[in-house]
């Protein structure tokens, strides 16, 4: 036998009620004073502040506000040297060719699916990245010594291996090179590390100080972590030598400092893979645990697909395992796994011999061309007669090169010459061409010249 149930409220007559609740007015409980119920201070009620008022308006980042004020400025002579990324002669963004056919051939295999990645990313992709930054014969690869997990391109690699090593690792320490990227300092503290620098560039010489970071280094307490680009330093340039190299190891090994390589730019600074990965191969070749952090942002044109990878080197396949295992409880929580496109873009090119072949010319031209673009404004502030030394311009490597110039010095370029770069005078030589480098010339002999 059914019951008959009472017809639902309207939702009209609901809504009326809920109104009547809402108001402010004093309602007898039983067993209980009288109180007043009243709307949430998120209930939008007319004349109430917004529980955010107190927030004040943060600063632009120091790199992507240069773009926010090149975007502002109307004048036709503008440029833009801040921002960290390939332009061509003709100053506008580059697809790679190959990376247009990779992603040809994955839009026409229609057995592709968008099913969940595993927590760790594509095996593909991890597999070729590893062996992309390792080498091809790396015996920590045959070894099953190497962890690859897929994370979001460079800042996202760097910040899972930031915090696994905060959560298993004794010495909770990192030395950053001064100067670094400047999302450096912010990746690490917030993954809960504590952050502190060792000296790099020499100002004087606009080179490498490479007495004071041995000093530096030398006096760190055993087993802190120490981050070291791989190649073309962001911002400077400078790079250490493969003999400077080997004596940064040697001491490391000796104190047992775990280095950390950041490795965004492979094959973009000299035009060569090998080349580019010798300082992170020197470190896996002795059997000590290394970290490596890899972007395809610059190499292969991805900079919005955020494809990157970090790589974790340890003593033996068992431990690799375990650190695996919780490298996934860094990520399920963070992200839960990674995109899927970018990753396969990647993997579609390092397995395929004719598209990595393609890929490998791409990237030299590119990082040809930067050295062109180097060559070519330190040719014209020479012919101009601009005084200074400017040879650090044709020594210092990769996209960047640290002018030397002061902040004064870069305002004033800004506001009379409308050329943005970031306030420590780093320029992108990426986003220089020849017809722009007489106009950079100009404006950096107009500078140093100023007031005298």
């Amino acid at each position: 036998m059914h019951t008959q149930q009472s017809p639902s409220p309207s939702p009209d007559r609901r809504l009326s009620v809920l109104a009547r609740h809402l108001e402010p007015s004093s309602v007898a409980v039983e067993g209980h004073s009288n109180h007043s119920i009243v709307g949430a201070p998120t209930s939008g009620n007319d004349g109430k502040q917004s529980v955010f008022s107190h927030i004040v308006r943060a600063p632009e980042d120091p790199i992507l506000g240069v773009t926010v004020a090149y975007n502002k400025d109307t004048s036709p002579v503008k440029l833009n040297l801040g921002v960290g990324a390939y332009r061509t002669e003709e100053g506008k963004p580059l697809v790679l060719n190959v990376v247009r056919q990779a992603e040809q051939l994955l839009v026409n295999d229609r057995s592709r699916i968008k099913e969940y990645l595993p927590i760790t990313g594509l095996a593909d992709f991890n597999k070729l990245s590893a062996k992309l930054i390792l080498g091809a014969d790396s015996p920590a690869i045959q070894e099953n010594r190497v962890t690859t997990v897929q994370c979001l391109s460079g800042t996202g690699s760097l910040r899972v291996g930031g915090e696994f090593l905060a959560q298993h690792y004794h010495q909770r320490t990192i030395y950053i090179p001064q100067p670094t990227w400047g999302n450096h300092t912010k990746i690490f503290a917030l993954a809960g590390l504590s952050v502190k620098s060792y000296r790099y560039y020499d100002p004087a010489t606009r080179g490498l100080h490479f007495q004071g970071l041995l000093e530096d280094l030398g006096s760190a307490p055993s087993g802190a972590i120490v981050l070291l680009h791989a190649c073309a330093h962001n911002p400077t340039g400078v790079d250490p030598t493969k003999d400077q190299w080997e004596q940064i190891r040697r001491l490391m090994r000796s104190k047992g400092l775990l280095p950390f390589f950041d490795s965004a730019y492979q094959g973009f600074a000299s035009g060569s893979l090998d080349t580019d990965a010798q300082s992170v191969r020197m470190f896996v070749a002795d059997g000590g645990e290394v970290l490596v952090a890899q972007s395809y942002a610059k190499n292969m044109g991805l900079y919005g697909e955020r494809v990157g990878a970090l790589s974790i080197v340890c003593r033996n396949a068992d431990v690799t395992s375990r650190v695996e295992s919780q490298l996934k409880l860094v990520i399920r929580p963070m992200y839960s796994n990674p995109p899927i496109h970018g990753a396969s873009i990647v993997a579609t090119i390092l397995k395929d011999r004719n598209l990595y072949h393609e890929w490998t010319l791409e990237l030299k031209a590119m990082a040809d061309r930067i050295i062109r673009m180097r060559q070519q404004l330190f040719d014209a502030l020479r012919a101009k007669g601009t005084p200074g030394d400017w040879s650090h311009i044709i020594k210092q490597i990769g996209m960047f090169t640290f002018t030397g110039l002061n902040k004064e010095q870069v305002a004033f370029m800004t506001k009379e010459y409308h050329i943005y770069m970031t306030s420590d005078g780093r320029i992108s030589m990426a986003g220089l061409s020849s017809r722009t480098v007489p106009h950079l010339t100009d404006a950096i002999h107009a500078a140093v010249t100023r007031g005298r």
